[in-house]
């Protein structure tokens, strides 16, 4: 039996409305476990927070907390059935600079990182993770790319695609 490159596969989900970009969030929450590394890539506005607040609300973090980029304070941390741990990379130059500042030891710690700007990492980029780029179509919808590095991201990815 032929091996598939699992880290080649590629799914893409298009939503229509900030409220479809938080459920797919949620939907993905729901198979996270601590050590989890989730990077965000798109430009500004095109759904990274908002796929963080979904996220948020699937790890149950209480919904009376209000999630936001942290843009300027680099990391939000939100208490839920397992820790959140946003980050927001976008000021940063790269992984001196995330290495500097401790953050690394948050990718495979106790909670679920989930990285706005997750291309400015290099060598700090987990090997098991699911890079999601989110991409304008129209005003309110947008196209969701999945990339599962990892056979468990892979799994989780055919779960939530289905």
């Amino acid at each position: 039996m032929a091996k598939i490159m699992l880290d080649q596969i590629t799914t893409t989900i298009t939503t229509n409305n900030s409220s479809e970009t938080q459920s797919i969030g949620a939907a993905l929450a729901a198979f996270l476990t601590p050590g989890d590394f989730i990077a965000l890539k798109g430009d500004l506005g095109a759904g990274k927070t908002e796929f963080a607040k979904g996220v948020a609300r699937g790890l149950d973090v209480d919904p009376s907390i209000l999630v936001t980029s942290p843009t300027y304070t680099l990391l939000n941390i939100y208490k839920g059935r397992i820790p959140m741990y946003h980050f927001d990379l976008y000021r940063l130059a790269g992984d001196n600079d995330v290495v500097d500042l401790g953050f690394n030891e948050y990718f495979s710690g106790d909670g679920v990182s989930i990285v706005e700007w997750s291309e400015r990492l290099n060598a700090e980029l987990p090997q098991n993770r699911v890079e999601i780029t989110f991409l304008w179509q129209a005003e309110n919808s947008r196209i969701v790319e999945f990339q599962p590095f990892g056979e468990r991201f892979i799994e989780i990815v055919s779960r939530i695609s289905s």
